[in-house]
């Protein structure tokens, strides 16, 4: 399993539009990847987890990735947050 941490730079948070495009990048990878906050974590396959965790600014989330392309999932999905988050 990989893990890594972010902290949110987006002034809303995780909203709408860049969750979507989240679930879109994880859904690419046959890993299965969590994202979480705190001591919540959810599918980040699914948008109403992602949304469900009400990330916002300032506020530290991780993703973790367990499977065959967990390197290549948590790389990417890092430099996707580090872009749109």
């Amino acid at each position: 399993m990989k893990e890594f941490r972010y902290v949110l730079t987006d002034k809303e948070g995780i909203h709408a539009r860049p969750a979507g495009l989240l679930v879109k990048k994880a859904n690419g990878f046959q890993s299965e990847i969590k994202i979480g906050k705190g001591e919540k974590s959810a599918d980040a396959k699914r948008i109403f987890g992602v949304m469900g965790l009400g990330a916002k600014c300032g506020e530290e989330v991780f993703i973790t990735a367990e499977g065959d392309d967990e390197e290549k999932a948590v790389s990417e999905l890092e430099a996707f947050m580090k872009e749109n988050l």
